[in-house]
Order: structure tokens, then C-alpha cells, then sequence
């Protein structure tokens, strides 16, 4: 018989009565009845109910959460639990064997379906969190979900290739990690933003396909939907692809993983709803629209051209119409201000109700002019429905209502449930303007603009679309992708006017440069994100939940201890000199 099992807790029944096995794990619970005890012994496939009733086991050192071996023979169970596989048997103990002990008093409850300790605590003792059966789970689900992308890419003829870990630096958008060099004093390896240099090369070198869940590293604020340092993404590469082709493995792909590790759900397939960026912020207010949602934003500036409300003039004006919304209470509407002022932003949150009868009341009803009740008419108002008004300056408008949007459908409940819906955001700009007014990459600075050279050198830089593309999942980004630059002229062009030299090009980007003047074939990829595709299929917002040993909300890991200070010797090999003000 082996040392510490012949079978896990999660597969003995009433076939298996009568036979002698040994099971190994965790206790759960123990209950004690006096002469009698009963224990729940967990492991990853299951619970099976230990019967402890020998006098000559002692049982004074178990606790829950030690971990032990049974010996034992299945019996079966007098009081039967059918919500357990199991719940047809138990295990009358003739040994049993400690194999870890555990600290009589636990940092928190693990198996608490509240699993309301503290994130931070869960974090330090994340080995113990993810005890937890949700979140061990999850982790689970992510390791199944790798699978199945692996062997739906393989299935599409891709080639999983490595690329390196410690590369150069590269503007992808976010500080990078830099890497000090011990052999070359002075000079820094990046940890990759992406693997975005390697993967284009690889279409060079004649791979037609390449695919790998590759790790990414950013240093940049952690959000809740957001892992902070590092994340997973599902990297692919096609030659001689256009973004049709791309949208094509996105749209197998991506139905493929949630139909197959979801149940009950409606999932979009192909093909999916295409919207242009400028679309997008128009009736959303955002470039990742949660479609489950059906509000709209609309534009009003014109329909207020003349209006006498002094916060309304020489501003843009967007307005959500409501419908039904004027069964809601005066508190509703001034908790919604609250929300727009206190949490998006806004100077304020006009609003107005069309009652029943047809009048116009609350809010500022006062200023609704006849031509005004007209135009709102023709936008589809309704008797019974109410407005909300954001006026700002024109982009702050839109994010604004945007923000507005969101929160109202999460108050009132509109969101469809049980369904993943998805979309393609295209046509993004190129460009944009950074914060000191300069001319900065908008999001890939290797993407092809769309009119190619003659729209780099005629065109205004700000009214340039680029062959890019995002994929959205129920108000989150999912995927991100574009058609490349591969003409060495047309990318030096496009750097240029972002305000790189030609041998800053070079310097920066020397390998991609000197491959692309020897053959170099039209490519396209994506790289939807492993983390959140698993987070959104686990039904949490929480992408910490979905990630074995996370970071916390300030980027540390607490059960690790990092960052952490090193000690003056590391730090001379690798010609490092701190130089940190005291605090």
C-alpha cells in the first residue's frame, strides 16, 4: 500500500465499501461527539467524513488544518449527504498518521464563504488563502483555460515559440522594470512590456504562426481589474495577415474558451460588433463599453444652443435618457449628482423628469423650452422616462457621462445577465496629445497607420487612424492587437513625427530596423489577456482572486516580503549606488 494514500477525497462511493484504503489531506472540521468524532479530511479533488471511534487513536494534537493520513475501511454512511460526491460513505479510522501539524490559532478562517479577512492578511499568508476552495478553484480554472487556448491555438496551425525574458527597453506605453547588468557596468536589461520586438522578428525569420502565454512586466498603478508588475498574455503573430485574418482567430478562439468553461451563460460568437474608437466614446463615453448595458449617450449641444441655463452655454452637452426613470424618487437623483461631482468629476449633474401626463418637472424643467421639448421628442423621449445632463468640455463630457452611464446601470440593475458579450473597438487614432501638448504614440507605436506614408506626410497627425484594435468583454478590455509596421521608411516616419530621430530608431530599436531591410513579410497579431479572460470567466472583478501569489494594491508582495532592500555587496556587483532621500 502506499506511504500516504491509495485514493483521493473526492472519489470513493459505494463500489469502494468494504475495502481498507488510506487517504491523506487536510482537516476541515472536526466534530465531537464524546466517545465519537468525526472529521472532515479535504484535498484538492474533495471532503470525505472521517469515523474516529477507536480508543486507541488519539486525537489530541489534530486540529483544523493539520495535515494527516487515514488508514481505514469504507463503510456506508448512516446519515447520507447528497451534496457531497462522497456522501454515500465514510471512512472508519484504524490509523491515522500526522504528517504536518498546524498552529492551533489560525490567521483568519479559510474555508468562510464571507472570506471577509482583510486582503492584505489573505495576501501575507496567501499559501493558507488559497486553501480557500473558491480560490484554489480558480487557479484551477486558470490552469484548464490554459490548456484548452494551447490547444485551440495548436489546432490553428500556431507554433509556440519562448522569447526572451531579459531584453531592451521600449516605449510601450508604461515605465519598464530595468534590470542592472553585472557584466556590462552601466548598462540595464528590460524586463519585457511585451513581447512585441521578439514576435515581429520571429515573422522575419519565417514563421508563419507564432503564439505563447507570455509573461508581461509593467510598472504601473495596480487596479482592481488590473494585476500590478506582471501579468500573462495569450501573444500570437500571423505573416502575410491582415486584421481580418487576426479578427478571424480572435473570434474561434476567444467562444471557444468561454463556452467550453462556462455554464449557463450566453456567449457571443463570431462575428463580433465592430465600433469605431470615435463611436465608442460618442455612445459610450469610454473605449471599453459594457454592452450588457443598454443605455446610450447622446449628443444635446445643439438642442441647447440657445438655452438661457447659464451652466449649459458655450458647452458641449451629452444626455442619457432614462427610461422609466421618472418612477425614481428625489433621492435618487441627488445621489446620482453626489456620484457625478464626489466620483467622475463632474461641476455638476443636471436632470429632468417627463412625467406620466407629459409635463416636464424637477431638476431644471424650467429651462426646458418648447423647441427643446421638441428635439428631445425626436430623440425618443418618452412619457415616464427621465434625462441626465453632463456639460464640460468636450472630452471631459464624455468620460463624464461615460462614468455616469456605468454607475447608473449598476444602481438600477440594467446589466443583461447570465451572457458574455463582445466587440471589436477599430480605427483607433495613432496619435495623441500628451499631457505637455507633444505628439505621443496613442497605443502601439509599431502599428500601421492606415493611408500608410502619404498619411504620415499629408495628414494632420491627430486625424490619422491606425490598424489597431482592442477586443471588450463586458466592460473590460480583453484583447489588444494591430496590423505592423513592417516598411523600415514608413516606421522611421511614423517615430518622427512622435519625435524620435531616425537613430534613435536605430539605437532603440536596431534589430527590428536592420531585419526589416531584408524581406520583410505583412504581419498581424493580438494578445488577448490570460488574466482577466480568467477573471471574467471566474465571475469575480478581482483579478487578485484569479492569480496564484499576487501583489497587493501598492505592488507588494507580502507573503515574499518584495520589494525588499539588498545589501551593499549585491549591490556593488551590479555597480548599483542608492541614492534615496531620507524620509
Amino acid at each position: 500500500m502506499h506511504e500516504y494514500r491509495t485514493n483521493n477525497c473526492g472519489e470513493l462511493n459505494q463500489s469502494n465499501i468494504g475495502q481498507t484504503v488510506k487517504l491523506a489531506g487536510w482537516i476541515q472540521k472536526i466534530r465531537d461527539l464524546g466517545q465519537m468524532k468525526f472529521i472532515d479530511l479535504r484535498d484538492q479533488f474533495g471532503i470525505t467524513q472521517i469515523v474516529v471511534s477507536n480508543d486507541g487513536i488519539s486525537t489530541k494534537e489534530l486540529t483544523t488544518e493539520c495535515c494527516i493520513s487515514v488508514l481505514g475501511k469504507v463503510v456506508e454512511r448512516a446519515s447520507k449527504n447528497p451534496k457531497m460526491p462522497t456522501g454515500d460513505i465514510e471512512i472508519v479510522a484504524e490509523k491515522i498518521t500526522m504528517l504536518g501539524k498546524c498552529k492551533n490559532i489560525l490567521p483568519f478562517e479559510i474555508n468562510s464563504d464571507k472570506n471577509d479577512a482583510r486582503e492584505d492578511l489573505r495576501l501575507q499568508y496567501r499559501f493558507l488563502d488559497l486553501r480557500n476552495e473558491k480560490i484554489h478553484n480558480s487557479i484551477i480554472l486558470r490552469s484548464q483555460i490554459m490548456k484548452t487556448i494551447r490547444e485551440k491555438m495548436d489546432e490553428m496551425g500556431f507554433t509556440e515559440i519562448q522569447t526572451p525574458i531579459l531584453a531592451n527597453s521600449s516605449p510601450e506605453g508604461a515605465r519598464d522594470y530595468l534590470v542592472p547588468s553585472r557584466l556590462h557596468p552601466g548598462e540595464f536589461y528590460a524586463l519585457p512590456q511585451a513581447p512585441q520586438q521578439f514576435k515581429q522578428l520571429l515573422m522575419v525569420s519565417g514563421f508563419d504562426k507564432y503564439y505563447q502565454i507570455a509573461p508581461c512586466f509593467r510598472d504601473e498603478d495596480p487596479r482592481a481589474d488590473r494585476a500590478p508588475g506582471e501579468f500573462y498574455q495569450v501573444d500570437f503573430e500571423m505573416s502575410f495577415a491582415t486584421q481580418e485574418d487576426v479578427f478571424q482567430v480572435l473570434e474561434e478562439l476567444i467562444p471557444t474558451v468561454f463556452k467550453k468553461h462556462t455554464q449557463n451563460c450566453e456567449v457571443d460568437e463570431g462575428p463580433f460588433l465592430r465600433i469605431p474608437y470615435r463611436e465608442a466614446m460618442e455612445k459610450y463615453g469610454i473605449d471599453k463599453p459594457d454592452l450588457r448595458n443598454p443605455l446610450i449617450i447622446q449628443d444635446a449641444t445643439k438642442l441647447f444652443e440657445h438655452t438661457e441655463f447659464n451652466a449649459f452655454k458655450g458647452k458641449t452637452i451629452k444626455m442619457i435618457i432614462l427610461p422609466e426613470g421618472a418612477k425614481q424618487g428625489r433621492k435618487f437623483f441627488d445621489s446620482m449628482t453626489e456620484y457625478a461631482v464626489n466620483e467622475a468629476g463632474a461641476k455638476g449633474l443636471a436632470w429632468v423628469k417627463k412625467e406620466e401626463n407629459g409635463e416636464y418637472a424637477g431638476g431644471i424643467a424650467k429651462f426646458i423650452t418648447e423647441e427643446v421639448k421638441q428635439g428631445l421628442e425626436n430623440f425618443g423621449l418618452k412619457n415616464t422616462d427621465a434625462i441626465f445632463f453632463i456639460a464640460d468640455e468636450f472630452k471631459a463630457a464624455q468620460k463624464i457621462a461615460g462614468l455616469v452611464r456605468i454607475e447608473l446601470g449598476k444602481r438600477l440593475d440594467l446589466l443583461e445577465k447570465n451572457c458574455y458579450k463582445f466587440c471589436f473597438i477599430v480605427d483607433f487614432p495613432m496619435y495623441e496629445l500628451s499631457d505637455e501638448g507633444t505628439i505621443d504614440f496613442n497605443h502601439n507605436p509599431f502599428s500601421m497607420p492606415q493611408g500608410g506614408l502619404e498619411a504620415l506626410e499629408t495628414k494632420d497627425p491627430l486625424d490619422i487612424l491606425a490598424y489597431q484594435y482592442d477586443v471588450v468583454c463586458n466592460g473590460y478590455e480583453m484583447a489588444s492587437g494591430a496590423v505592423r509596421n513592417h516598411d523600415p521608411e514608413l516606421m522611421v516616419k511614423a517615430f518622427e513625427i512622435a519625435g524620435y530621430t531616425q537613430e534613435d530608431v536605430k539605437n532603440r530599436f536596431g534589430a527590428m530596423y536592420d531585419a526589416f531591410q531584408y524581406g520583410t513579410p505583412p504581419h498581424a497579431g493580438a494578445a488577448p489577456g490570460l488574466d482577466r479572460m480568467v477573471m471574467l470567466i471566474a465571475g469575480t472583478d478581482n483579478i487578485r482572486e484569479v492569480i496564484a501569489f499576487p501583489k497587493n494594491k501598492k505592488a507588494r508582495d507580502l507573503m515574499m516580503r518584495a520589494p525588499s532592500k539588498v545589501d551593499e555587496k549585491q549591490l556593488k556587483d551590479v555597480h548599483i549606488k542608492i541614492d534615496v532621500e531620507e524620509k
